[in-house]
């Protein structure tokens, strides 16, 4: 009579765990003992036991099993997250291309050609989008004359101001200039006067002798 399933399920005997816990970890071991030695395997076990102890084997140093393994599970995941964002660009690319013969043909559009293939609808809606155009092209046309024509009459303001500094000060020069020639003109004279008073004395007393 051949052997009967066995249920798997938690055994509730402690006793009869632990003896369970210790074949089967005897012989998961054994069985990794043999994958190697039969195929040239490179095996690693790592046991816990319920208590927490330790139990392993490895064909090689563990360590170095185990950076292998973060290698390789850290390449899959780099070539996973790889293939996603490509195909993120991809798809993204191929949206780009539709908005830009979208776009381009709107432009052709606005130009007046291709416009053959647009039925009644399409015309009108151009015709709509190309007034309102029109429209916002002449506003921006008269906020700029009038932001320049604002500019040019500042301009012109503070070039008047600059030009009444300047005959202001031109004006106080020249007041300057006639006090000076005044005061030198008032010592010429003095001196002139002295001059014909000391020349008066002296022939008043060469008459005298």
């Amino acid at each position: 009579m051949g052997r009967g399933k066995v249920e798997l399920k938690r055994i509730e005997n402690q006793t009869s765990r632990q003896v369970t816990f210790s074949k089967r970890k005897n012989g998961i071991l054994k069985k990794a003992f043999e994958l190697s030695v039969l195929c040239e395997a490179e095996v690693a076990v790592i046991i816990f036991s319920p208590s927490g102890k330790f139990y392993q084997f490895a064909t090689d140093e563990m360590d170095r099993i185990i950076a292998r393994y973060r290698n390789e599970v850290g390449q899959l995941h780099s070539n996973h997250k790889r293939l996603r964002t490509v195909k993120s660009w991809n798809s993204e690319i191929e949206e780009l291309k539709k908005s830009i013969n979208i776009m381009e043909a709107r432009l052709r559009h606005f130009s007046g050609e291709d416009i053959s293939t647009l039925g009644v609808k399409e015309l009108k809606q151009l015709e709509r989008q190309l007034k309102i155009g029109v429209d916002r092209i002449r506003s921006k046309k008269r906020r700029v004359m009038s932001e320049q024509i604002n500019s040019l009459k500042r301009r012109q303001k503070d070039l008047q101001e600059e030009n009444l500094r300047l005959q202001q000060r031109v004006q106080l020069q020249e007041l300057h200039d006639a006090n000076l020639s005044l005061r030198n003109l008032g010592a010429n004279r003095r001196v002139e006067f002295q001059q014909r008073v000391l020349r008066g004395s002296a022939q008043s007393v060469n008459q005298g002798i």
